[in-house]
């Protein structure tokens, strides 16, 4: 049976679990920092991920499946992930950056098919066995090698987690000091970075330290602005969800026990989805 949510978040490794697939989704960013960009907010993951399930999903022998700016429009607009003009800028914006391209050079406006490149799929595959390791890790089992053993496994698996993580409400609803890094461009390896250079041991202070001193570093690392970093942390300051230990630049920066807890509430709804999915694509191959 899949695990769901609390399981996982009740499993006595659940954090060195998830700081490690942290650390691993933070090695994707290093090495792919122009495509970690192009999904760097909630809003564009989330597009990211209905964009590649309309890629998986098409029929080569059926033209009404494929992936066109009018059918990711009709998604977008289904689960009410974004306005039109920013669903077409976000397709833009993919096919500017070789993230998608047209299958053919000539096409009729929206009706112009699309597909995901190999680069793009080559990246996302490592997300997926970050995500695959880290159950596996929890309860011991065999779901990354099942994955490596049947390539054709991922055009099933992604759009069922993509249709999981649309419908979740613990990853499209998260907490407030949550919400307010998933708006700032690669907010989530901001919250990645804090929170897998947290000690377990100190995870039950109201105040618990994390490995970060100097925000000018912090911010030169992900490549955003130092204000823009700063105001975002002044930000979650107000809400008592981060401050220092001493001085400020000059020691250690805290997490408060809520904004630890919002992420793994984030993070183990996301882990829920894809194992369910996990679950449910290899049911399907059975069935087939």
């Amino acid at each position: 049976m899949p695990l769901v949510a609390a399981e996982i978040a009740h499993h006595p490794a659940a954090l060195r679990c998830i700081q490690e697939q942290a650390r691993a989704l933070i090695h994707i960013y290093e090495t792919s920092p122009r495509l970690a960009a192009v999904f760097a907010t909630q809003q564009r993951w989330l597009l990211g991920h209905a964009g590649l399930a309309l890629h998986f999903r098409r029929d080569p022998n059926d033209r009404r499946t494929d992936m066109t700016m009018a059918r990711f429009i009709e998604v977008v607009r289904r689960y009410s992930l974004a306005s039109r003009n920013t669903a077409e800028a976000f397709v833009k914006e993919m096919l500017r950056y070789n993230i998608a391209e047209y299958i053919s050079a000539s096409g009729d406006g929206r009706a112009h098919p699309m597909r995901v490149t190999e680069g793009t799929i080559e990246t996302f595959t490592g997300w997926i066995h970050a995500h695959l390791r880290t159950l596996d890790r929890i309860d011991g089992g065999n779901r990354l090698i099942t994955f490596l053993d049947r390539p054709g496994m991922l055009s099933r698996l992604q759009p069922l987690i993509a249709d999981g993580l649309l419908a979740s409400e613990g990853v499209r609803e998260p907490g407030r000091t949550f919400s307010l890094f998933i708006w700032l461009n690669n907010g989530g390896i901001v919250m990645d970075w804090l929170m897998s250079g947290i000690d377990p041991e100190d995870v039950h202070l109201d105040r618990i330290p994390t490995s970060v001193i100097s925000v000018s570093e912090f911010a030169h690392w992900l490549k955003l602005s130092r204000t823009h970093l700063a105001r975002k942390l002044n930000d979650a300051e107000a809400l008592g969800s981060i401050g220092w230990i001493g001085q400020r630049g000059h020691s250690v920066m805290w997490v408060s026990r809520q904004f630890f807890d919002e992420y793994m509430v984030m993070q183990t709804s996301k882990l829920a989805v894809v194992d369910l999915a996990f679950d449910d694509s290899l049911s399907q191959a059975d069935e087939s």
